[in-house]
């Protein structure tokens, strides 16, 4: 099984702030929903948390939460306490790409684990920003772009990025 993660971040890393996304990309959102739709998403209980209530869970994927707390429920979302559980899972889901979609302190755990991360890079500083994806460190190469610019319905120009972990 593959383990990927999908996370958009500023130039200055920021993924979030006050539980939410600081910015509206409308075509990033699209790229999300289709790049994990029909795939298991694991994701920490705050990023859960700040779904709106129309999207809890997420469609048409099978919605994982990783939390500390050992009684925490969520209606058609399968719950752990451990990112291997959570792993262990997807694989009897017969899962061949797992996405991770964070928040900071779940892609932390995952970085090391993780083959690749699709990576949306916003062409903006956030200076208010409370979550953070991390250092990626020198084992990861580009191996695609896609730019898209600032337009109407988009404040910011970002880069569609894949990075795959380099062979060892």
């Amino acid at each position: 099984m593959k383990i990927s993660l999908i996370a958009a971040m500023s130039k200055n890393r920021v993924i979030g702030i006050n539980n939410g996304l600081p910015w509206h990309l409308p075509d990033d959102m699209k790229y999300f929903m289709e790049t994990t739709r029909g795939h298991v998403v694991i994701m920490g209980r705050k990023n859960f948390d700040s779904l709106p209530p129309k999207f809890k869970p997420l469609p048409n994927r099978t919605n994982v939460i990783l939390t500390r707390q050992k009684d925490f429920e969520a209606v058609d979302c399968a719950v752990f306490n451990e990112m291997d559980l959570a792993y262990s899972y997807a694989k009897n889901q017969k899962e061949k790409e797992l996405f991770v979609i964070g928040g900071g302190q779940i892609y932390q755990m995952a970085m090391e684990q993780a083959d690749m991360i699709y990576l949306t890079e916003i062409d903006a500083h956030i200076d208010d920003g409370e979550v953070f994806f991390p250092e990626m460190g020198n084992e990861w190469q580009e191996t695609s772009r896609e730019h898209h610019p600032a337009d109407d319905r988009h404040k910011y120009a970002f880069d569609f990025v894949k990075y795959e972990k380099k062979k060892k």
